[in-house]
């Protein structure tokens, strides 16, 4: 499976970024994947092979490339919940400093890369995200409703805020069929409500389910949350929403 190293100019600077693809000469079609708030690592890598292995070409940007090249700081081997809080400790001002506006400037740079890739057909992509990675690709989705036709978030956090820019203010302009894998306690039950009712009031062709017996960060084999059976449910439903909106595109 051919995985690269690549720089991806954007609006400010040159964003590293991972890609994996098939071993084949034809072109595929294109998936951006957002990672979790940890980033890049080995475990988002190793996601990009193997859905890769199934026909895509993923590209897994490092989204706190304004601080550095990825991983932006040092991560154990395993995320476990004695080392959690100290990780989140260094993180939060990378989170936050990596606002709407600049996460808007940077899909417009991630998607233009994408799709000029040699190796990447010219049809629609489909956009993907863990955890702060889902809302990103609501974002990524809802900005560019021409070029994104599908988007899939798993363990997603804060699609439903208070704020003016919160996501779900959003879902009037998605043209993606969505699916969203939530782990229980990731949303109350009156905000899982809100999220299937601001979907169907939008109009959005849409799957929304919470994975039982699952906890926040359930796909990531390097935390404490993993699930296998969960991950396995994770790839059943993204292959599917993939093959259903990508297929012969």
């Amino acid at each position: 499976m051919p995985t690269t190293t690549l720089q991806v100019p954007t609006a400010d600077g040159q964003a590293d970024a991972f890609a994996a693809f098939p071993d084949r000469s034809e072109r595929h079609p294109g998936v951006l994947l957002y990672p979790d708030a940890f980033g890049v690592r080995p475990e988002l890598e190793e996601k990009a092979r193997e859905l890769a292995a199934y026909g895509y070409y993923v590209l897994v940007p490092n989204l706190y490339y304004r601080h550095g090249p990825a991983p932006v700081i040092e991560l154990p081997a395993h995320i476990g919940a004695e080392i959690r809080p100290a990780v989140f400790a260094r993180l939060m001002p990378l989170i936050e400093a990596h606002t709407t506006e600049r996460a808007l400037r940077d899909a417009d740079a991630y998607l233009r890369f994408l799709t000029t890739q040699p190796e990447v057909g010219t049809g629609p992509v489909a956009v993907i995200g863990y955890c702060l990675g889902a809302v990103l690709a609501m974002r990524t989705a809802a900005a560019h409703p021409d070029q994104v036709a599908a988007v899939a978030g798993f363990h997603p956090f804060f699609l439903i805020t208070d704020a003016p820019d919160s996501p779900h203010r959003l879902f009037p302009e998605l043209t993606a069929q969505v699916h969203l894998g939530l782990a229980e306690g990731d949303m109350t039950p009156e905000s899982l409500r809100a999220l299937d009712q601001a979907l169907d009031g939008a109009g959005v062709d849409h799957t929304c389910e919470i994975y039982p017996g699952t906890l926040h960060g359930f796909t990531m084999s390097d935390t404490d949350a993993f699930s296998p059976s969960a991950l396995q449910r994770h790839w059943d439903r993204l292959l599917s929403l993939l093959e259903r909106t990508l297929a012969n595109l």
